[in-house]
């Protein structure tokens, strides 16, 4: 069985034998047990053990090449050696106040202990490393990822109630190894779910994003809604529940949402943009001639995103990204009608850094059954992508300014700084999009035409 963690044992050999020559016992713990029980590789070095934070430090500092200890009031001393990077705790039996975001932290002298407050029990076995390893699994790991079901070590009510956020991370766990959750889990989340509300935006903020780059996503994002946790953190999510047009042929636009998330690659902005891309569907779902349209949702619902992001303290860069993502995701479709050179330089532009994204986006939105239908939408992407780099040929779409500058317009023109200046270079602008580089001498003569029929000097 332990062949399977030869590369744990040789990693941790060295300071296994320090720990032992200390007189403490190690063990490795979590994800790299589970992982290696899968046969995955895991960067998760995860270690426990009675030690305390003090004594575990001075252990690995004559070791490691560097150690840092901002996890020391949790236990936590992080050291790195060559390649090798852990993290070694000390066993913990803490808890949370009712009303507080911060556990109240007790260290523990016993292995068992420390296992049973870990989330769930797949990630409640243990490895006690060293030459006669022992694997410790109390509650039934081995046996619960054998059968792809999800529990907690002690009562879920137990578990939840100490750190609420494992509700989430339930989510993430589902999703990543297609669980199917205890019944008792799911019960205990529906009834102490308005408890994720004393969880900090920023850590639930974290676990939404390993959520959102599991290989499938659904099963995860259908079990917020389900047990009704994603109302406390994202509400737009439960809320897209409602009919969808009958192109998709799906029965609510949250299946649709579900589809594209999943249609998209594992990266974690184009993720989220799949997710909100179609939140806006709800404020403006409209029934017409016995027919459902959503007009204006991508401007609606980029407003939303925006919203929701800043209350989940996203960066501002990735705000704004997710953002332009979800507002430009419908302007592909009017492709269908036509664009001259000039609307695929804007579409580029508008697109700028993130157009990879935005044609992905783009693709993976459509899920409709069609296959004629899809089809033909692939075609049409492929003749635009094909403009796009016949257009790169010719002149640098990925940097389309006007032929002259600020200093130049107003050096030519005479003018201080002043909004004539901007709406000078936004005149260039449009004749770059319109016809593409000018160069300067050609520039120069459209600015002077400009100039005079606004009565300029």
């Amino acid at each position: 069985m332990f062949k399977m963690f030869s590369p744990l044992f040789e990693a941790t050999n060295e300071l296994q034998q320090r720990f032992s020559t200390a007189g403490f016992d190690l063990f490795a713990v979590g994800g790299c047990v589970r992982d290696g029980l899968l046969g995955q590789p895991s960067d998760d070095w995860d270690l426990t053990t009675s030690a305390r934070p003090d004594v575990i430090e001075a252990i690995l500092k004559p070791w490691a090449d560097a150690t840092w200890d901002q996890g020391r009031r949790f236990g936590t001393i992080g050291a790195r050696k060559g390649d090798l990077t852990v993290e070694i705790t000390t066993f913990r039996a803490d808890a949370y106040e009712p009303e507080s975001r911060k556990p109240i932290v007790t260290f523990g002298d016993e292995l068992v202990g420390d296992l049973a407050r870990r989330d769930f029990t797949i990630n409640a076995m243990a490895i006690k490393l060293g030459p006669e390893p022992l694997f410790i699994d109390e509650f039934g790991g081995v046996s619960d990822l054998m059968a792809k079901r999800l529990r907690t070590p002690l009562d879920p009510a137990i578990s939840f109630l100490d750190d609420p956020l494992r509700m989430l991370r339930a989510a993430r766990f589902i999703a990543r190894f297609q669980l199917t959750p205890d019944q008792e889990l799911v019960n205990a989340v529906e009834v102490h779910r308005e408890r994720l509300s004393i969880v900090s935006a920023e850590r639930i903020r974290d676990e939404l994003d390993k959520l959102m780059v599991a290989p499938v996503t659904a099963p995860g994002l259908q079990f917020l809604v389900d047990t009704g946790l994603a109302e406390y953190f994202l509400p737009e999510l439960p809320g897209l529940a409602l009919e969808q047009d009958p192109i998709h042929h799906h029965k609510d636009v949250l299946t649709h949402t579900m589809a594209v998330v999943d249609k998209t690659s594992p990266e974690r902005l184009l993720r989220l943009a799949a997710l909100f891309h179609d939140v806006g569907k709800p404020r403006t779902r409209n029934f017409v001639n016995g027919g459902v349209t959503f007009h204006h949702h991508e401007v609606v619902g980029a407003r939303m995103t925006k919203k929701r992001m800043e209350a989940l303290k996203y960066p501002t860069s990735d705000v704004e990204t997710v953002v332009k993502l979800v507002e430009l995701h419908l302007r592909f479709h009017t492709y269908k009608m036509g664009w001259s050179d000039k609307a695929v330089r804007r579409y580029v532009r508008d697109a700028g850094e993130h157009l990879e994204r935005l044609n992905e986006l783009t693709r993976c939105d459509c899920t409709t059954r069609n296959a004629a239908k899809a089809r033909q939408l692939d075609r049409r992407m492929d003749e635009l992508q094909e403009r796009i780099v016949e257009l790169s040929k010719l002149e640098d779409l990925k940097a389309q300014r006007p032929d002259l500058d600020g200093g130049e317009v107003m050096a030519h023109l005479g003018l201080s700084p002043s909004p004539t200046v901007g709406a000078a270079l936004e005149f260039l602008l449009e004749l770059r999009l319109d016809e593409g580089p000018l160069g300067k001498e050609e520039a120069i003569r459209r600015l002077d035409a400009w100039w005079s029929e606004r009565g300029g000097n």
